[in-house]
C-alpha cells in the first residue's frame, strides 16, 4: 500500500509547518493547502529533505470555489487524501460593540465554514475507504472566550461543535472527527504581543511556560495514527493546565 496522504491547511508557518514535518517524518506524504503559496514551496523542499513526498496547492478558504478546485488538484496528483487537518485561520481582534460586520463574517467564514467544506471534500472518499481522520485545530479560546475576541471564539468554539457532530455521523466507516484545542503556542502570531501581555498570560499557565508548535504536532500526529481508532469526538486540550 502507497503512504496515506495527509492535507495540512494553512501548513506555510506555525502549527500548520511543524504538523506538516511531523506528519512527514512519520512516514505520511503531505500536501500543504494555503494561498502562501510560495512559502509553501519552500516549506515543501523541507519536507522533502525529510524523505517525504509533498505538493502544494493553492487554498483560499474564503472562497467556497477555491476549496473545490484545490481539493480536485489534490485527488488528480495523489488520487487519495486519508488525513484532513484544518489548521488555518485568522483573527480580526476588536471589541464587539464596534466590530465590523466584514471582521465577523471573514473569521466566521475562514476558520468555520471553510473547516467544514473542507471536510466535505474529502468525506466521500473517505466514507467509500472505509477509513479517514479529521482533526480541527481550534483554541482553547473556543471553550473560554476571550475579551476581543467573539469572532475568533464563536469560530472556535463552533469547530468544537462541528467535530462532536461530524464524529457522530460518520463513526461507524471507521473515520475520526477530533479537535485540538491548543492554549498560548509560540508562534509569529502571539510574537507580536508586548512584554507585559506575555508576562500576564504566563501567570495563568500553571506549567509556567508557553507551548510549541511541536506540542501540537505531536498531538495532530497520534490523532493522526492507527493507535488513535477509538478516540473520536475527542477535544484534546493542550494549554499547559491553563484550562482544565
Amino acid at each position: 500500500m502507497s503512504n496515506r496522504v495527509a492535507v495540512v491547511t494553512g501548513g506555510s508557518r506555525g502549527i500548520g509547518y511543524a504538523t506538516a514535518l511531523a506528519l512527514c517524518k512519520a512516514g505520511y506524504d503531505i500536501v500543504l493547502a494555503s494561498p502562501a503559496i510560495e512559502k509553501n514551496k519552500e516549506v515543501a523542499e523541507a519536507i522533502r529533505s525529510c524523505s517525504g513526498a509533498a505538493r502544494t496547492v493553492n487554498l483560499d478558504l474564503s472562497r467556497h470555489e477555491s476549496i473545490k478546485e484545490a481539493f480536485e488538484t489534490i485527488y488528480k496528483t495523489m488520487r487519495r487524501v486519508d488525513i484532513l487537518v484544518n489548521n488555518a485561520g485568522i483573527t480580526r481582534d476588536g471589541l464587539s460593540m464596534r466590530m465590523k460586520p466584514e471582521d465577523w463574517d471573514l473569521v466566521l467564514r475562514i476558520n468555520l465554514t471553510g473547516a467544514f467544506q473542507a471536510a466535505q471534500q474529502v468525506l466521500p472518499a473517505m466514507l467509500k475507504e472505509r477509513w479517514g481522520r479529521i482533526i480541527n485545530i481550534a483554541s482553547v479560546v473556543g471553550e473560554t472566550g476571550n475579551p476581543g475576541q467573539t469572532n475568533y471564539a464563536a469560530s472556535k468554539a463552533g469547530l468544537i461543535g462541528l467535530t462532536k457532530a461530524l464524529a457522530q455521523e460518520v463513526a461507524s466507516r471507521n473515520i475520526t472527527v477530533n479537535a485540538i484545542t491548543p492554549g498560548f503556542i509560540d508562534t509569529d502570531m502571539t510574537a507580536k504581543l508586548s512584554d507585559d501581555v506575555k508576562q500576564r498570560m504566563l501567570a495563568g499557565i500553571p506549567m509556567k511556560r508557553f507551548g510549541t508548535p511541536g506540542d501540537v504536532a505531536a498531538a495532530v500526529k497520534f490523532l493522526a495514527s492507527e493507535e488513535a481508532g477509538y478516540i473520536t469526538g475527542h477535544v484534546l486540550k493542550i494549554n499547559g493546565g491553563m484550562y482544565m
